[in-house]
């Protein structure tokens, strides 16, 4: 993992802990031209897994997280994240899987993001 990878991690790690309460267990991102893809594990709370149980709940855990994200980097950029790869995030695209607890977030820059 380069030293960019794991920084771009660590930013995406912190704003999911102040977000939700914990962060992920585990954050893989991997850089293609001007998209990152990360890959998250081990996202959901304790309270959360026990919503979860019904499909109703399983619903609205995926709503909330989906939309909070969004939300989130639609009103601020976390700190450091374009000074890191050195381009302008132009859009943000994320989704979880609640039964197998890994989510996904695929963020497009303006330019292509240099190793």
């Amino acid at each position: 993992m380069s030293k960019k990878e794991a920084a771009f991690n660590d930013i995406i790690r912190k704003v999911r802990k102040q977000l939700f309460g914990k962060g992920p267990e585990q954050v893989k991102t991997y850089f293609v031209e001007n998209i990152a893809v990360t890959i998250l594990y081990g996202n959901l709370t304790p309270t959360e897994k026990f919503i979860a149980q019904s499909p109703e709940g399983k619903e609205m855990i995926h709503t909330a997280r989906t939309r909070m994200i969004q939300e989130v980097y639609a009103k601020k950029v976390p700190d450091g994240l374009e000074e890191l790869v050195g381009s302008k995030l132009t859009h943000l695209f994320s989704d979880i899987k609640i039964e197998e607890d890994m989510a996904v977030s695929v963020f497009i820059f303006e330019d292509k993001i240099e190793e």
